[in-house]
């Protein structure tokens, strides 16, 4: 059992209830003990008492006695950019780890780490997958992708004939896979389907996606539905997206071709000097994995939800929206 810890809010934590902030730090605690040491006082915020629904604010310092959990389990929560540098593979991939058996590895990928191999790049999701090799050899596969920016969920296969299974079912589009995203605007239809044609184009700042016309060299046809969650006044919408085809930054393209692009989007947010860039919102792509729906290589149906990352529960709590509705009980 570890000592008394004073942990300092990150920036991307601000206006996070203290509920969830100990349930992203320290999974292994139940909210029966956290309620128990909030009331003896042993848990403090910038030394005063507090409640489970207080929310914590960047720079706060919060008290944490000793806790009787899984200590396997103390160092959970974000995964920052410098685990990312620094962290063992093993220890990064049990971090992100949603779901597990004998065919399928479900992680939830940080935003800021690729998935496969490129000019310039240290560290991988495939490379990492390395150190979880099996006993027989045998190296995790992966079974689709997702951007380097984009978090969220990623099925992996733990074996060649489960790979076989859950490739097919991509291929086949026997899956369903739901985004939530922050766009600029407010779409004026609440749900709508997308249907364009999409052409890669090499530009100054590396390839790029764009809608093409019907036939153009190259263009592939791509698929989307959406629909609004929440609006932040006439400023942001929070949409679910779902991809029908899987073409390369469908969703990212779709978005800006509805003239409402994802929020932090490097590539396809374009400034606008008639809209200001919100306050307090980080300037990351906001766009997340958040639940699949596929064939169990063994049969049945793999469902698993991904927790927002940071940088998105930071700017939900500020835009005031109630993630309550959507949460399961994995989360």
């Amino acid at each position: 059992m570890a000592g008394i810890e004073h942990r300092i809010v990150e920036p991307e934590e601000s206006g996070m209830r203290l509920d969830r902030w100990f349930k992203v730090h320290f999974p292994g605690l139940g909210f029966g003990q956290l309620q128990k040491l909030l009331r003896s006082g042993q848990v403090r915020v910038d030394g005063g008492r507090v409640k489970t629904d207080a929310r914590v604010q960047f720079g706060q310092t919060v008290r944490i006695p000793p806790m009787d959990i899984d200590e396997k389990v103390i160092k959970g929560g974000p995964i920052s950019g410098g685990d990312l540098k620094n962290d063992d593979d093993a220890d990064l991939l049990a971090r992100m780890l949603l779901h597990e058996d004998e065919k399928v590895f479900v992680l939830n990928k940080p935003a800021g780490l690729a998935v496969q191999g490129g000019s310039g790049l240290h560290r991988h999701l495939d490379k990492m997958l390395e150190a979880w090799t099996s006993k027989k050899g045998e190296k995790p596969r992966l079974v689709h992708r997702l951007d380097r920016d984009t978090s969220g969920v990623i099925v992996v296969a733990r074996t060649r004939g489960a790979a076989q299974k859950l490739a097919t079912a991509f291929r086949e589009r026997d899956t369903k896979k739901t985004y939530w995203s922050l766009v600029k605007g407010v779409p004026r239809k609440h749900e709508d389907k997308i249907s364009s044609w999409l052409v890669k184009e090499a530009t100054p700042d590396g390839d790029r996606m764009r809608v093409a016309k019907h036939g153009e060299d190259g263009a592939d046809h791509a698929i989307s539905y959406y629909r609004v969650l929440e609006t932040a006044a006439q400023t942001m919408a929070w949409l679910e997206m779902e991809p029908y085809t899987g073409r390369t930054h469908q969703l990212r393209v779709h978005a800006l071709s509805m003239g409402h692009p994802i929020i932090g989007d490097p590539k396809y947010f374009i400034e606008d000097h008639n809209w200001d860039f919100p306050g307090g919102v980080q300037k990351r792509l906001h766009l997340h994995a958040r639940h699949i729906d596929i064939p169990h290589p063994s049969g049945g149906r793999l469902r698993v939800t991904a927790p927002l990352p940071p940088h998105m529960v930071q700017t939900w709590n500020l835009l005031g929206f109630d993630l309550s509705p959507y949460e399961t009980d994995d989360e």
